[in-house]
């Protein structure tokens, strides 16, 4: 799993690039403000780093990288929760930046955030810069490398910080807020007793107030049923009506007696017929709803007088605690849940019982992280010091300092420093009190190189990490990154020839000026080419017969290696 194509459109100096990468230790050289370094920049934005519009070539709208890599194992399940296309055993990251800087991404040809980019790319590359060393005088990554080495989980002890501190915080407030929280239960106890004695039931108030109202127009309800119900069947009651009135049903009956004596004349009074007929049954149908409703009616003055009583006693609560009276039954069940929280916490024995808990378990995985921290600090402090003989610093030592803190703290127990004696016989002091910046970019390779099997990144970029060697150190730093290509893809950008020609593959990235304007390309060289740039390197712009020979020397073991290092690649 590797990086197989980065593509660039319109970036910095970039007008068009399309590249193709393969296994193996690459080396990128070219001589200085060649634009070596924006191939490493084009691939950190295109894994989530900060876009800006000064990535974008001058005078165009907008820049484009893409960037096709085998897909992780890992990622599978990632793309899948996320609704990424993953049928394809490749995954092609795409992001564009335009002039006013606004930055756009996807994912296997869907859209994607700048997030989701940077969360992909920790599986995919890990990238050493040429200020390496300098993350090596911060605490936290310091901590992190150490715990990456040791396959320790601190984020165990991170969450067990967490829950012991907001329980001790929990704890704290209970005791300070005594008498607050003694004043704010009784508060509570007394308007809840109050509700009690109501007792009010979700949609009470609505039947309440439904009752109420018919019970109220009782009278006036029974005069309007008994006036349909005269309308309807016709009626002698004397209620004002005319003696000679016709009921509705009656009306409706000698309408179709009318029509039924010339239905044979005119066809079209057969529809008729039934639709005064279907009218006359719904009139006797509401008739008799009527008559049932009027026999059923009652005024009861004792119901609508027990009813006015008790909506009184909501609507005195509701004015009391200034809601309205349809809210009483949720109010209540409120202030019931607040009590019950709040005599949750009035609780000490049982916060300090939590308190405790939580502080046992953060110990306990605090103390398995320092063990771990403990063991793998003096085996990777061996490996660093190894690292170190071959790079030029015989003699030098490299150590972990676990320092026990005074307080716990949410990284564990203990400080860890990385210390250093540069030379034999000196003693170890902390990285940043080390002067030379070339024994510190060492320090950082050496370092890079114990670490590079931790990740789970396929692909190891350094930008011009060896800076400040030269020499036999030089050919070291190119063995180094050659046995690393061995297992990962090693992508390295290098001013020294030494590195350079330990490589599998070169690029070299040349500038081109004219018309105005500056531009850079990237060729893969071989052979020949390979060989002056090689001497180039070693001797400047003037290449002579002495250079070549050099150069021609120093790419000898890679050309004998070659043939052995495909056959070991096609058993892979």
């Amino acid at each position: 799993m590797a990086l197989r194509h980065l593509s660039l459109r319109d970036f910095v100096i970039v007008p068009e690039l399309d590249l193709a990468l393969h296994d193996g230790f690459t080396a990128l050289t070219g001589e200085t403000g060649a634009g070596k370094s924006i191939l490493v920049d084009a691939l950190q934005l295109v894994l989530g780093g900060r876009g800006e519009a000064i990535w974008v070539r001058e005078g165009q709208p907008r820049c484009e990288i893409s960037a096709e890599f085998d897909t992780p194992t890992n990622a599978t399940a990632w793309l899948q929760e996320r609704g990424f296309d993953d049928q394809t055993n490749a995954l092609l990251l795409r992001r564009t930046i335009d002039a006013a800087g606004k930055s756009r991404a996807w994912i296997n040809g869907s859209p994607a955030t700048v997030g989701q980019l940077r969360e992909l790319a920790e599986g995919l590359t890990d990238i050493h810069g040429q200020h390496a060393w300098q993350s090596l005088t911060r605490p936290a990554a310091v901590r992190q490398l150490l715990d990456a080495y040791a396959g320790a989980n601190n984020t165990m002890v991170a969450a067990a910080w967490q829950t012991w501190q907001q329980a001790q915080q929990a704890l704290n407030q209970a005791r300070t807020a005594q008498d607050s929280l003694a004043a704010e239960r009784e508060r509570l106890l007394w308007q809840i007793s109050e509700l009690d004695k109501l007792a009010p039931t979700d949609g009470e108030w609505d039947d309440l107030s439904q009752c109420h109202t018919r019970l109220s127009h009782a009278q006036a309800l029974m005069d309007a049923a008994q006036a349909a119900v005269a309308a309807l069947e016709g009626s002698d009651t004397g209620n004002g009506s005319d003696s000679g009135s016709v009921s509705a049903v009656s009306a409706l009956a000698q309408a179709q007696h009318a029509l039924e004596a010339e239905r044979e004349v005119e066809p079209e009074f057969a529809s008729l017929l039934d639709v005064l007929q279907s009218c006359q049954d719904q009139a006797r149908d509401a008739a008799h709803s009527l008559n049932a409703y009027l026999r059923r009616a009652d005024l009861d003055p004792e119901q609508l007088a027990a009813l006015d009583t008790r909506m009184a006693q909501w609507m005195g609560l509701a004015r009391r605690f200034r809601r309205p009276p349809a809210e009483l039954a949720t109010l209540l069940a409120e202030w019931r849940q607040a009590l019950a929280r709040l005599e949750a916490s009035a609780d000490l024995a049982q916060l300090e019982q939590a308190a405790q808990q939580a502080q046992r378990a953060y110990q306990q995985a605090a103390q398995q992280l320092s063990q771990q921290r403990a063991e793998a600090a003096p085996r990777l402090a061996h490996q660093v010091s190894t690292a170190m003989q071959q790079l030029g610093m015989a003699g030098g030592r490299f150590q972990i300092g676990l320092e026990r803190l005074a307080e716990p703290a949410s990284h564990g127990l203990e400080s860890v420093t990385f210390m250093v004696a540069a030379h034999d016989g000196s003693t170890p002091r902390a990285i940043e009190k080390i002067a030379s910046g070339g024994e510190l970019s060492r320090l950082a390779l050496a370092i890079g190189v114990c670490t590079s099997q931790l990740g789970t990144a396929s692909t190891l970029v350094f930008d011009e990490v060896d800076s400040g060697v030269g020499g036999a150190v030089a050919a070291t730093v190119g063995q180094l990154l050659h046995a690393l290509g061995r297992d990962r893809q090693v992508l390295c950008v290098t001013h020294l020839p030494q590195v350079a020609a330990c490589a599998d593959h070169h690029l070299l990235v040349s500038k081109q000026s004219g018309h105005g304007s500056t531009t850079s390309q990237v060729d893969a060289i071989t052979g020949e080419a390979r060989t002056r740039e090689v001497a180039r390197m070693l001797g400047g712009e003037r290449i002579s017969d002495t250079t070549l020979a050099h150069a021609l020397e120093l790419l000898q073991p890679v050309r004998t290696a070659q043939p052995s290092q495909r056959a070991r690649k096609a058993r892979t």
